[in-house]
């Protein structure tokens, strides 16, 4: 729980914290949820907040939303962490909160990361949230189905909040450095484009950016006149040479491109090298896991099965430990896709078969296939005729699953590259089979 001593005063506090807003008009991003006439400004209006989960990545304003809540709802707030908080803290604050309702006072208590909170501590909170003694307001960096046990979560509304934008950002740190709580007054001068450097490094993350403006501010070199903050300064406090990699920007699309091209080319020692440029520069490595589970099925597919299953690995590997840990478990899966057998059949597929679906949406599925479970479907011959290859020693049957007007239309085509050609000799023997029937 949050607790502030008696020599504790604002000007102590980081200035993120300084600068935590205290209304809806000064947070920054979100404008999806908290525009004019959006589903959670409107709740918030008319203090009619029920129980939330926010989900998103760190410095958004998760938990700024939730003091802003508190504020202009008049309720009470108590802001719990679920790092160092166990049951016995949740009973002392539930009774609390139960005495607040006693005297009319809504509690809002704010859980910070509560996806670390195992299933016993959730459901501690389960009868205080259903019998209206706190609206609980939940703060989650991860998905909160795989986290939040079912019950609460039923009872929550969950609400997305998005990474912001670098001009969001940039519009934060411009107001940090005329705001009387940040650096108003001090005359704060900065080299031409360290804003836009700090908010591309930033990564959507304010309080990160706020961060590196205060250290930036701090070892500025005084003069007469004010404080002059050059862009030296700046990459001295990030320790990054990397801060000109934007991650929203066209240096990070040539990156990828560069990753996705060399593994293609089955060039792992260019691929490692990309990759490694990224991840030093702060890239997100589920982003590039992601990217990689892609490329196992677009560019490797029925080739190697397998690389699908160490893309799929590598992503739950960095999202179990993050970085710097999981950097050796993408190297393990990038590697591997480099030097993989290369098939872009399914992709192909996929391709072609779209196409058609585009022009022909309307087509219908044919009779013999379609599923029956009413009389009614039954006796219109739905699944009429329908053979359950199970039944058949060849495991195989002539009944047409394709529409008439696509009757015959080829979408996979295999390759001989590696374990693909048993799936071509495969395919080939069962369409000669058909063809003879």
């Amino acid at each position: 729980m949050e607790q502030q001593t008696l020599f504790e005063s604002e000007r102590d506090l980081p200035l993120a914290a300084r600068l935590r807003p205290r209304t809806l008009e000064e947070v920054a991003g979100q404008t999806h949820l908290l525009g004019k006439g959006k589903i959670l400004r409107r709740l918030i209006e008319n203090d009619s907040v029920g129980s939330l989960i926010f989900w998103g990545p760190p410095g958004v304003g998760k938990t700024t939303l939730a003091r802003v809540i508190a504020l202009t709802t008049k309720a009470a707030f108590i802001d719990f962490s679920a790092v160092t908080s166990g049951i016995k803290e949740i009973k002392q604050v539930m009774e609390r909160a139960e005495q607040n309702r006693r005297f009319g006072e809504k509690t809002i208590l704010f859980v910070d990361e509560i996806h670390r909170f195992n299933k016993a501590q959730q459901d501690a909170f389960l009868p205080y949230v259903e019998k209206g003694s706190i609206i609980l307001i939940g703060a989650t960096t991860e998905n909160p189905s795989f986290e939040v046990n079912g019950a609460l979560l039923s009872r929550c509304k969950v609400f997305v909040l998005q990474s912001l934008t670098a001009e969001e950002i940039k519009g934060l740190l411009t107001h940090a450095l005329t705001d009387e709580r940040g650096f108003g007054g001090k005359n704060v001068k900065l080299d031409d484009g360290v804003l836009d450097l700090i908010a591309n490094f930033a990564n959507g993350d304010a309080r990160s950016a706020l961060t590196t403006l205060e250290m930036a501010v701090l070892n500025g070199a005084v003069t007469e006149s004010g404080i002059e903050v050059s862009r030296e300064t700046v990459e001295q406090c990030t320790s990054k040479k990397s801060l000109l990699y934007d991650k929203n920007g066209e240096e990070h699309y040539n990156l990828i491109s560069a990753l996705h091209k060399s593994m293609r080319n089955s060039d792992p020692d260019a691929a490692v090298y990309w990759l490694a440029r990224m991840l030093e520069a702060g890239e997100d490595p589920l982003y590039v896991a992601r990217r990689i589970t892609r490329f196992a099925s677009e560019d490797i597919g029925l080739a190697d099965p397998r690389a699908l299953e160490i893309a799929v690995a590598a992503y739950q590997a960095c999202h179990f430990i993050g970085m710097p840990e999981c950097s050796v478990h993408l190297t393990q899966a990038v590697v591997y896709m480099s030097v993989a057998p290369k098939s872009n059949a399914l992709y192909s597929a996929y391709e072609s078969a779209k196409k058609d679906a585009l022009q022909m949406l309307a087509e219908p599925v044919p009779l013999v296939i379609r599923n029956a479970p009413t009389r009614l479907m039954k006796e219109l011959n739905y699944g009429k005729g329908y053979k359950y290859a199970h039944d058949f020693d060849e495991k195989l049957t002539d009944m047409q699953c394709l529409p008439d007007s696509l009757k015959g239309k080829e979408y996979y085509r295999p390759t001989e590259e590696g374990l693909e050609v048993k799936f071509k000799t495969r395919l080939e023997e069962i369409k000669a089979w058909k063809k003879g029937k």
